[in-house]
């Protein structure tokens, strides 16, 4: 998942079964441009070729947004739960599933953006 972290919007997403280099290099390159991307000390992405700068973030400053969004993602769809039995049965489906979250996401947040008197008073899909 990737954030925009100034207005909280989701701008990058993919469901994959492995996770290395030559798989998340396409979904690298289809981000939106920016002057500077965050990332853990997760050793795929020192091997990435990025855009833009790219930095490891020490600890969580520079990566706390992209996790919040991960903590609501798993709120809000069961099948990412830990320990539970509603489960994704095939990738296309937990794609759709996490496609429907960001859409219904980005919406709210834009409304936020738009009207900040309304920060907290709407659900996801409102």
């Amino acid at each position: 998942m990737a954030v925009e972290r100034y207005s909280g919007l989701i701008v990058g997403q993919a469901v994959l079964w492995n996770i290395d280099a030559l798989t998340l290099q396409p979904v690298i390159e289809g981000l939106p441009g920016a002057d500077r991307y965050y990332s853990d000390g997760w050793k795929a992405y020192a091997a990435l070729k990025w855009p833009g700068y790219h930095e490891v973030s020490v600890g969580k400053r520079d990566t706390h947004t992209v996790e919040g969004r991960n903590s609501e993602l798993r709120h809000y769809l069961a099948r990412l739960h830990r320990k539970t039995k509603c489960y994704s049965k095939s990738l296309s489906g937990l794609s759709q599933a996490v496609k429907l979250f960001v859409w219904g996401w980005n919406r709210r947040q834009r409304r936020y953006l738009a009207e900040p008197k309304l920060k907290g008073k709407l659900c996801l899909l409102y």
